[in-house]
């Protein structure tokens, strides 16, 4: 790693295409500033597998955005927020941020009758980690969480836009339970759901806050960098490099709808598998895909 600058892009990753949500909200409040953007799409979902897994992989993504010189880390990923230990987290050598922190503060502020839902995946709902993370800043805060395994296959496979029966059949399935418990704000605890949120607010009612974990977690990337002094001073002109593990043409397809950019650029295949974070630590490079 080179010593860190204001010009060095920001570094991005999930396990596929939910950390766009994160990408779309950097691009409205950073807009001067690069992005690397990996996307595990080879491996998706993440929130099937074990807890071991999910590190190894999350080490992997890593080892990738740290290799391309990046200056901050940003796991817009619930799963790998929820499962990536603290502590490895600040040993790396940039600033590591996850979705959990800023979206539980955001659920904080939100809630007025103090009931909140947490949506996410099966790693992450067994984790507790947003409900641990959120009732030292709600005292007494009632939670009921649910975990939704079939939203990211359904996002991965472009089934997103309002009115999709396939979207509206499984957004009842899952969150029935939390509408009856009558929460007022609900934490969309994965990247990918916020790309639902028009099913999901539709189901859940006006009265109903939704935590978009993109959008919080570009916010306080934001702050993060702001105090770090690392901000790139440019006010436009930051641009997107765009990488996959599988599958590039379909990923940059869906890009484009989701960012809203008729060509938000071609996506870049690497083998994720060869990139080590000992070797990364120790000034290791992979050679280029």
């Amino acid at each position: 790693m080179s010593q860190l600058n204001p010009a060095m892009p920001l570094g991005v990753f999930d396990s596929g295409l939910g950390g766009l949500t994160a990408v779309r909200e950097l691009r409205r409040v950073l807009p001067g500033e690069d992005i690397v953007y990996f996307g595990d799409t080879g491996r998706v979902p993440y929130g099937t597998k074990g807890r071991e897994v999910i590190i190894s992989y999350a080490r992997q993504d890593i080892a990738f955005l740290l290799s391309r010189d990046v200056k901050t880390l940003l796991a817009a990923c619930g799963t790998v927020s929820s499962t990536f230990p603290a502590a490895e987290g600040d040993a790396l050598p940039a600033p590591y941020l996850g979705v959990v922190g800023p979206t539980t503060e955001a659920a904080a502020r939100a809630t007025k009758n103090g009931r909140v839902g947490i949506i996410g995946t099966e790693a992450t709902i067994a984790s507790g980690s947003y409900k641990a993370a959120l009732e030292p800043l709600c005292p007494g805060v009632e939670t009921v969480g649910a975990a939704c395994p079939l939203f990211v296959p359904l996002v991965e496979n472009g089934h997103f836009a309002p009115g999709d029966p396939l979207v509206e059949l499984t957004v009842v399935e899952y969150l029935a339970p939390l509408k009856a418990a009558g929460v007022d704000t609900l934490i969309l605890g994965c990247t990918h759901y916020p790309l639902l949120a028009g099913a999901i607010g539709a189901y859940m009612g006006p009265d109903v806050t939704l935590i978009d974990s993109g959008r919080q977690a570009a916010l306080a990337l934001k702050a993060r960098l702001e105090a770090q002094n690392l901000l790139n001073p440019r006010q436009s002109g930051g641009a997107t490099a765009y990488y996959v593990s599988d599958a590039p043409e379909r990923f940059s397809r869906l890009a484009a709808i989701l960012l809203g950019d008729e060509n938000p650029g071609a996506a870049t295949q690497i083998t994720i598998e060869k990139y080590d974070l000992r070797w990364i630590r120790k000034g290791y490079r992979p050679a280029t895909d």
